[in-house]
């Protein structure tokens, strides 16, 4: 019996087959996940963030200028989006930051509450243009089609712009500015197409109805976003990975009798976690390389094992069995 086995819970196995001592081994494995986690591009956040804030000014100045209080209203939307897209962007910068003695696990979930905080802004905000639609159906009030054409038009460029710049984001947060400046550019594609048309008819119910279409798309988009964020919160097991696959392929590897206490989460959309128990008599480094290169082809990028031989009563007060009725082994150290 290996050495390890003796001391099975004193030392881990990281992704790399080195043995490192449990007090240390978080340290090594987080920088080695962070080393793996996708750069981003936060800067993208930010310009977007000063395209949108730069519209806002002009569209108050704008509004004040016509006398719109319409137009100064949605400026003022506008100033909130773009306070969301510039917290956004903060935690997205801090979610960069790798491991410390505070954060032990790094920063990565700061970019998931940012796409949290900017989805939350854009359903408020779908919630808030539904109700304004349907008020505006039902009191159908005249609109200044030459100035609105005007600022639609800006509006529409500003926000494209923006939408191509934050496209192709990496992580979910980026993903999220993104669907958010999307939003933007649908809106002011729908007031100007929408003046347009009511420039030369009396079609009033176009604005109100394409606005409710734009807005019940976004919250389609929304509700998938939330259903992420949640499952990254609540530390569900990622859609792309099955326990019951984890354990049938490391069973599969000659030498191991048995695998239990298995545990995979998600720091962030992409960095998959796992730690289990590994029951085995056999050479340990054939097992942990074998084992090692079977969780990377499943998707896993970070990995702390544990070894036990057969027959060594576990220590975990917690520790049953997953899928065991599906393969011939049992837990025969228990």
């Amino acid at each position: 019996m290996s050495n390890e086995h003796n001391h099975s819970h004193n030392h881990a196995e990281d992704l790399h087959g080195r043995n490192v001592p449990c007090e240390h081994k978080h340290e090594d494995e987080h920088n080695h996940s962070h080393s793996q986690e996708e750069k981003g591009n936060s800067w993208k956040i930010l310009l977007a963030f000063i395209l949108n804030l730069s519209f806002s000014v002009f569209e108050l100045i704008g509004g004040i200028f016509c006398g719109s209080v319409a137009i100064a209203s949605d400026a003022v939307h506008d100033f909130g989006d773009a306070t969301s897209i510039g917290i956004s962007y903060f935690l997205e910068r801090k979610s960069r930051k790798k491991p410390n003695d505070t954060y032990t696990y790094g920063y990565m979930r700061f970019s998931v509450l940012g796409a949290f905080i900017t989805n939350a802004v854009l359903l408020i905000g779908s919630v808030t243009v539904i109700w304004a639609s349907v008020e505006r159906l039902l009191s159908p009030s005249p609109i200044n089609y030459n100035v609105m054409i005007i600022f639609a038009v800006v509006g529409f460029s500003v926000n494209l712009a923006a939408t191509i710049i934050t496209s192709k984001g990496e992580s979910l947060n980026e993903r999220s500015i993104n669907l958010h400046m999307l939003e933007d550019v649908l809106g002011w594609a729908v007031v100007l197409a929408g003046s347009v048309v009511m420039r030369f008819t009396d079609f009033y119910f176009i604005d109100a109805i394409m606005s409710m279409g734009v807005s019940v798309y976004m919250l389609w988009h929304v509700f998938k976003n939330m259903r992420e964020i949640g499952r990254l919160f609540l530390v569900k097991i990622p859609e792309s990975v099955s326990l019951k696959e984890i354990r049938e392929s490391l069973l599969e590897i000659e030498g191991i009798a048995d695998v239990h206490h298995i545990h995979v989460w998600s720091m962030s959309e992409s960095a998959v976690y796992c730690t289990l128990h590994i029951v085995t008599n056999s050479d340990s480094e054939v097992i942990k390389g074998k084992a090692r290169e079977t969780l990377k082809s499943l998707g896993v990028a970070h990995a702390t094992l544990e070894l036990e031989s057969v027959g060594e009563k576990c220590g975990e007060e917690v520790c049953e069995p997953v899928f065991s009725e599906t393969h011939e082994h049992h837990h025969h150290h228990h």
